[in-house]
């Protein structure tokens, strides 16, 4: 479910620009027609960014609201969407928001290297290891896995970016992104389902059973 919350404003990003025209004609009974002009004159790419910003903002509040917090990278994510997407939509320029998610995804990488670093558990640890038991280089292992993905995604963003068409980095943005963590994460469940240590009372609270 989180993993969904967390897409949506990719979603909505994908739908406005795919649907421009059916989106603009939706628009046209809310907005004046000089401004329905002005967004038949605007590339899709600008619409949908200008869509995907408070797009986020509503994310970020329903996230608030449904678990009572806010983690810091949603807040360091909104920020660059409001920074980047507003220059995008400002200067009519693309590549503001193409460089989005590499900076997304390199900051998070910054973060779980850093916190291998900084205390006794680095990020992976201290999000998951109230529900599971592993030794410490198990854990360290993992963190590092989090790290190379972070740094792989990131820079598989700018080459598509960079070398395909914008409509293909629209895709990506959405599926390629989306199906690269899910295999990311799968591939991290399987690797602790062969790490996870058994509590040290499950053994005697079989048997008392």
């Amino acid at each position: 479910m989180k993993l969904l919350v967390d897409f949506l404003p990719i979603v909505i990003f994908f739908v406005v620009y795919k649907f421009s025209a059916e989106f603009i004609a939706l628009c046209s009974g809310i907005f004046s027609p000089d401004f329905i002009e002005l967004m038949n004159q605007t590339q899709p790419i600008i619409i949908a960014t200008a869509v995907l910003i408070p797009a986020t903002i509503v994310q970020i509040l329903y996230t608030r609201w449904a678990t009572g917090k806010i983690e810091k990278m949603h807040l360091v994510t909104l920020a660059l969407v409001v920074v980047l997407g507003g220059a995008t939509v400002l200067f009519g320029d693309k590549s503001f928001i193409q460089w989005k998610p590499t900076i997304v995804n390199w900051l998070f990488a910054a973060a779980f290297l850093g916190s291998q670093f900084i205390g006794k558990k680095n990020l992976i640890q201290r999000m998951m290891d109230t529900k599971i038991t592993m030794a410490h280089e198990i854990w360290k292992r993992l963190n590092y896995g989090w790290v190379t993905f972070f740094l792989f995604a990131g820079a598989i963003n700018l080459y598509v970016a960079y070398t395909m068409s914008e409509e293909a980095w629209v895709n990506f943005k959405l599926f390629g992104m989306l199906g690269l963590t899910l295999v990311f994460i799968i591939a991290q469940g399987v690797y602790l389902s062969r790490h996870i240590e058994e509590p040290a009372n499950a053994d005697n609270g079989t048997q008392q059973g």
